[in-house]
Order: C-alpha cells, then structure tokens, then sequence
C-alpha cells in the first residue's frame, strides 16, 4: 500500500460512546481514485486544499467542503480527489450522531453535509487546529476535545437504545428483528422509528449491512470461504455476490483476491484492532 497510508487510533472512553475510531489518511498521489464501503456516519477534515467529489450509489455527486459530514451509508460510493491528500477524521456512532448531530439520520443516508454549515464556525477553526498539530496523537487530542464541546447533553436513551442494536447486530451473523424488540422491550414501530433516526436505516437493512461487511473481512483473511459464507444468511452463492458487492464495491473474489488499495489496508489495518475495539467495528 506504498502509495496510500492510513494510521487508526481508538478512541478514549470518554467518547467511545460517540466515535468509532479516529483515522488519519493521507497520500501523495496526484489524484486518488477508490471505491469506500458502506460505513456509519463519518466526520472528515481535509487538512490540504485540494478538490473531492463523493458519488453515491444513487448517481448523486457531491463536492467535498473543507469539514464535512458524510451521512450513514448503505451501498458503497466512489471518491475522487486531487492529491496529495491529508485527511483527519472519525467514524460517528448512532448515540454520536444523536448526540453531536441530531436529526434524522435517515435524512443524511449516502449524502454529504458541509460540516460548517451544520455545527458552526468552530468546525473551521478545529481544522486550522488540526493543521497546525505535530502528529497524529495531537490531532486524536483536538478531535476528542471537539467531540466533547459538541457532544450535547447527552440522552442516557438513545446512548442505551445504541447499545443495545449494536450488542443485537453483534450476537448474530443474521440477526432476527424479533430479539431486538424483546431486547429493547419496544414495539417493531419504535425500533424502526429510532434506528432511521440515530442508524439511518431501518434494522433489516443494518443486519443486512454489517453481515455483508463482517463476511466481506472474513473472506479477505481467507478464515472463510466462499460456500461456507453462504451460510451466514445468504439464500446462495448469488445473494451473496449481490449483497457483498452492495456494501462493499467488490464481489467476493475481488475482495480476497483483486482488493483495492482502499479495501486492503482497511481491512487490514481494522482486523488488527480486534480486541481493542467492539467486534462491529474490528471485524467489519
């Protein structure tokens, strides 16, 4: 992966809660073209200034602003931009996105949203803060305090209803909708109104997400073949290739054989994370 880095930090327990993982990309290509994976909800920083462009699954095509959010997704989405890129940023949870956002999450899914428009001034003078930090540490440092000023006061109930769908998409490669009402003892109504609300997405479709993401890694290391991936949930080998492309951008013989630079040291560098982080994160 010489022409492309990208370092991972986990996050302090303080705002675990809110953020994935801190990252810092960067390389010094003339332009980088790739395919990024559905993923949860980003926060994104571009340190350089450099043009990009986001194109989503639906055709719509969005230039990048300095500070941006991109939305939860549910399909893969292209990226295009002019190097040499430096790029901070973070993964935000469903309680982030409630509690540092708010919202519809639903109403964000496979878009981007100027940062600074959204969450203010302080979005900018964060980033001349970034761009002045020595290394990635500090930057982890500017990005937890930031976290900190906007995470509102935070709902002990959304942060829990957060807890819970993630234990539930954890507990199973094929998680059924019926465990999480009893788990969260609410009607299939309010679990579908609050998962659109923090997740984005209803939670078929985030059980569908993430097992085509966790079985998308396992194929990578190669602890999983492809007929006994079937297995996870799919109908067959067909279904697979479909949902695996749709999360993903690759079918299940890219992804182990052909990965692009993007997908390669993703995986990569997330699955060695296991242990530090949960499961739906490391393994996805």
């Amino acid at each position: 992966m010489g022409d492309i880095e990208l370092d991972y930090r986990v996050p302090g327990p303080d705002v675990a809660d809110f953020a994935t993982l801190f990252y810092f990309f960067r390389t010094d290509l003339a332009v980088f073209e790739d395919m990024e994976r559905a993923d949860h909800a980003q926060m994104r920083f571009r340190l350089d200034d450099g043009a990009a462009q986001y194109h989503f699954a639906d055709g719509n095509l969005q230039q990048a602003t300095p500070v941006h959010v991109i939305g939860p997704t549910s399909a893969a989405f292209k990226v295009r931009a002019q190097g040499p890129v430096r790029l901070f940023g973070w993964g935000v949870t469903a309680a982030g996105w409630a509690a540092m956002i708010g919202g519809d999450a639903c109403n964000a899914l496979n878009r981007m949203v100027d940062a600074t428009a959204l969450l203010g001034p302080r979005m900018l003078e964060a980033r001349a803060t970034l761009q002045a930090a020595p290394d990635f540490d500090a930057m982890v440092a500017v990005g937890t305090a930031l976290i900190q000023q906007l995470v509102k006061t935070s709902s002990g109930e959304m942060v829990r209803f957060a807890r819970q769908v993630d234990a539930w998409l954890e507990d199973d490669r094929s998680p059924e909708l019926g465990n999480l009402i009893v788990a969260t003892g609410l009607s299939r109504r309010q679990v579908e109104r609050k998962c659109n609300a923090i997740y984005g997405a209803p939670p078929k479709l985030l059980a569908r997400k993430f097992r085509a993401l966790r079985a998308a890694v396992a194929m990578r290391g190669r602890d999983l073949s492809f007929d006994d991936a079937v297995g996870w949930g799919f109908y067959d080998q067909s279904h697979l290739i479909r949902e695996v492309k749709q999360f993903t951008g690759l079918t299940p013989k890219q992804i182990r054989d052909q990965p692009t630079a993007l997908a390669a040291i993703t995986v990569a560098q997330r699955t060695a994370l296991g242990g530090q982080v949960k499961s739906l994160i490391s393994e996805t």
